[in-house]
């Protein structure tokens, strides 16, 4: 049972009120008006205004007295966290040489007159390269099933004097055209200038042709990596036109024993689902009359933060424990080069190192703390001991020293999170880039800690103290390492089963990472565990987990239900509107985010009843009845699997998710 929180004084305005017309008749007995409009009550009540103020202060002091606590222990609001995105820079056209994006590159959303333009800044410095363009080959299928390679001239095929089918005759699957490359090409956008024979390519739909476009990773063990297109103006390579594509990060692979950097337009399986679409086979291979290629921009990280160099913030008095404010709030979290100088005289500025708090420091320590939130910059104090001695917790900048901060970066929140096509200004001009644009929604921003969230805190800190032993100590570590890339994490140690071997010491770490749209239908993509992330928690928690314990990394493995239901909409409600909002509970439910009875996500373990959608549909507005509901297992690209299920089983390592749902209104 929680301790009860004290409330030092419970009376309010009214009871103050009314206890003082209790005492009139005692103390006056001539007064007779009560009333409102009486002016003896007015003042009755603006002194009871005014008690009740310093009441409503009295009781602050618990909530004061665990702050204080808090700051005895340690702990600290967290700051914000900054959005990330990725921002496509285009050229005006195709350059000989490189171009050159600066780190720290601004770009931002369109300022309004009611809302100001939310900025990010690039994360690196990039490079725009030409393509060095050295091989071309087709990958054919011979009449008697085998794959080989032809190689074509380049220089003929860029002059328009020479003419190839880039496929077999008849297009078989994983025929490809093959493009190789001297210099790496990573998250560039890559364009192909084509000019095709008319009378070719016979047999697709020219809207949804069946190839795709993947550039070589290096990596053993996905050696081929799909690319995103942009522009495709050829109709399945059956007119002349441009394909763009974006390139991800490529490595070198031999292809025919040419070692490259390779790009390649791949003839893929059609699905059943597919050819519902409408996809169809080449009966004819696409000619090739001419080709050259080029590069038309580059895809840069960046971060929702604005950059301020070389801000002066006063001098030094020489007194221990002085304080000094940066200007811009919040701060982010400080990289490598982002610290205090302190210039002493014409020398050298000297860098100072910020530090969590000053109890390992001494008088020689070039240390200071910094307040994320606040901005505050404080210097070490000085304790006088049992012994009368003054001991200093950090050096002291001397008298009229100056103090110059490098560089930070301040932004970050929420508010940083834009959809797709947001960012569209350049705030730096750069020669020969015409437009940016973000082809994906900004992810990751986080607001600054909340007193309530730290009061929250607290307690899981006390209890692991930067420990891991538990599997309460593994959740909440994890979400330390990296609140604003993961949404939920599970920790499961196997148990010794019938007849089975359990390695000792296994822990396994189920991780959902946070999502965009988390309410909506979730792609299976967006669920998947990120390198970086798996890096990072494994850096964390290694340094937290006992000696004995090996940490296994892994998305859960997720349930895709699709329900499909049969019901009537009630008179006056439109059934487009009915179907939005039932798809919308749906895939809200059936949710391994936002889901579940209680809206934290579907519980790990917990099987799906049917009765628990009958139940969570309920009091929708809309319905006016249900005929029928059914629940179908499927595998990630919503394809059923099996017949409609009353209970869907889920393991304890597991959890529900939606797939594409069904309403039919009868």
């Amino acid at each position: 049972m929680p301790l009860p929180t004290p409330i030092l004084d419970d009376r309010h305005f009214q009871d103050i009120v009314d206890e003082a017309k209790k005492r009139i008749p005692h103390y006056c007995k001539e007064w007779s008006d009560h009333n409102v409009s009486d002016p003896g009550v007015t003042l009755i009540e603006l002194f009871a205004w005014m008690t009740d103020l310093m009441i409503y202060r009295l009781n602050q002091v618990p909530d004061l007295h665990y702050v204080k606590f808090l700051e005895l222990l340690g702990i600290q609001l967290k700051g914000p966290e900054p959005a990330k995105v990725p921002v496509t820079f285009w050229l005006s056209a195709p350059q000989e040489n490189a171009v050159i994006i600066p780190a720290i590159t601004e770009v931002s959303t369109t300022q309004t007159e009611s809302q100001k333009s939310i900025i990010f800044s690039t994360d690196i410095d990039f490079h725009i390269h030409p393509p060095q363009w050295q091989q071309i080959l087709s990958r054919k299928t011979s009449p008697e099933g085998q794959k080989g390679y032809a190689k074509h001239n380049i220089r003929r095929l860029e002059a328009g004097f020479e003419g190839v089918e880039i496929f077999s005759s008849v297009p078989q699957e994983n025929d490809a055209l093959y493009f190789g490359f001297e210099n790496e090409l990573s998250h560039h956008i890559l364009g192909f200038d084509f000019d095709f024979d008319r009378a070719g390519g016979a047999g697709i739909d020219p809207s949804f042709p069946p190839y795709i476009w993947e550039a070589s990773t290096g990596r053993k063990d996905d050696r081929w990596e799909t690319c995103e297109i942009a522009l495709d103006e050829t109709k399945g390579m059956n007119v002349p036109g441009r394909i763009h594509i974006h390139l991800p990060q490529m490595g070198k692979y031999a292809v025919n024993r040419n070692k490259m950097f390779w790009v390649r337009a791949r003839i893929k399986g059609i699905s059943d689902e597919e050819i519902e679409l409408g996809m169809r086979s080449y009966q004819k291979s696409p000619r090739m009359q001419r080709v050259s290629v080029s590069s038309w921009g580059g895809t840069i990280p960046c971060t929702h933060a604005q950059i301020v160099a070389q801000e002066h913030l006063g001098q030094s008095d020489g007194t221990p424990g002085q304080t000094f404010s940066l200007k811009n709030t919040p701060i982010l979290q400080r990289k490598a080069d982002e610290t205090l100088l302190v210039k002493i005289d014409s020398s050298n500025p000297q860098k100072w190192s910020e530090i969590l708090d000053f109890a390992d420091s001494d008088a020689h320590d070039l240390h200071y703390t910094l307040d994320s939130t606040t901005g505050e910059l404080r210097f070490g104090p000085s304790v006088r001991l049992r012994d009368g001695t003054i001991k200093l917790y950090g050096a002291i900048p001397p008298r009229k020293a100056v103090l110059i901060f490098e560089r930070y970066r301040h932004g970050g929140g929420e508010v940083g999170n834009v959809q797709p096509s947001m960012i569209n200004t350049l705030k730096t001009s750069i020669p020969f880039i015409a437009r940016v644009v973000n082809h994906r929604p900004a992810v990751g921003g986080l607001d600054a800690e909340t007193l309530e969230a730290a009061k929250m805190r607290a307690p899981a800190m006390l209890r692991t103290r930067e420990r891991a032993v538990t599997e309460v100590d593994f959740e909440f570590l994890a979400h330390q390492a990296a609140p604003a890339e993961i949404d939920r994490v599970k920790c499961l140690q196997p148990k010794p089963a019938a007849g089975g071997d359990v390695i000792p010491g296994q822990v396994y770490i189920l991780i959902i990472p946070r999502v965009p749209y988390p309410d909506a239908y979730i792609e299976p993509e967006d669920l998947k565990l990120k390198d970086e992330l798996v890096n990072k928690l494994s850096v964390y928690l290694d340094e937290r987990r006992l000696l004995t314990t090996h940490l296994i990394y892994q998305k859960p493995a997720y349930q895709w239900l699709s329900v499909h239901i049969k019901l009537r909409a009630a008179p006056d409600f439109n059934q487009n509107e009915v179907e939005q909002n039932v798809l919308a509970h749906l895939y809200h439910f059936l949710n391994p985010i936002k889901g579940g009875p209680d809206n934290n996500g579907w519980p790990f373990g917990r099987n799906v009843f049917i009765s628990d959608v009958y139940q969570s549909l309920q009091g929708l507005p809309g319905i006016q009845f249900i005929r029928s509901l059914e629940i179908f297992r499927t595998d990630e690209s919503g394809k059923v699997r099996g017949n409609a299920m009353e209970e869907v089983e889920i393991v304890a390592h597991g959890t529900a998710a939606s797939s594409i749902h069904q309403v039919e209104f009868v």
